[in-house]
């Protein structure tokens, strides 16, 4: 599996999924416009005037690779956050460390999260900044990120990594593909009769 865009770099430890996703923004029905609110409190005014984002940036839009640091995605464990940062048109993130229960809402949805060295990651967002129209480069299979300066070693749990080489990252549509063989270890539980309905029922 192969990722490939320019990325943007989000500086800073500890960003946690309050600040990604304002609580306000939690009432939404549904998730289809999380990603106009990503980061919002720390990207606009109340006025809606633009304050100096990253992602308000003019050589970062359409980046599709997030660069950010240590623990992020931390806090509370909405997913609306993984949500946002899909639905902004972020295809992979990578930083020095993530929540566990953010890197797992991503998962659920298709969005790779990997970690490198804090080095490798510095020197990443350094060339970011100086080469804002630069494609990276990352690849799952050699668990590898390639820009212009080089390779780095990247990392991500291996049950992870082989649900998206093998494309059964979306636990919901692999329970309905084997639907016959969960009915039938339900039927076997000593609590009653459940029967399972798949989403097209």
């Amino acid at each position: 599996m192969i990722i490939q865009g320019r990325a943007v770099p989000i500086e800073g430890s500890d960003i946690d999924t309050d600040r990604m996703v304002p609580a306000r923004f939690l009432k939404e029905l549904t998730f289809e416009r999380m990603g106009d609110y990503l980061f919002y409190d720390v990207r606009f005014e109340p006025n809606g005037e633009q304050k100096a984002h990253p992602l308000n940036h003019p050589q970062f839009q359409g980046a599709s690779i997030m660069v950010v640091g240590a623990n992020f995605g931390c806090g509370s464990s909405r997913e609306h956050a993984a949500q946002a940062v899909k639905r902004a048109g972020f295809k992979a993130v990578v930083g020095i460390s993530f929540s566990e229960i953010f890197s797992g809402n991503c998962q659920s949805i298709g969005v790779p999260v990997m970690t490198a060295s804090p080095e490798s990651l510095h020197a990443i967002s350094r060339f970011i900044h100086d080469h804002p129209s630069a494609s990276l480069v990352i690849d799952l299979q050699s668990m590898t990120l390639t820009y212009e300066s080089g390779t780095t070693a990247i990392s991500m749990p291996a049950s992870r990594r082989d649900a998206f080489l093998s494309q059964s990252w979306d636990g919901l549509a692999l329970l309905e593909s084997n639907h016959a063989k969960t009915q039938a270890l339900v039927d076997r539980l000593p609590y009653g009769p459940i029967q399972i309905r798949t989403t097209s029922s």
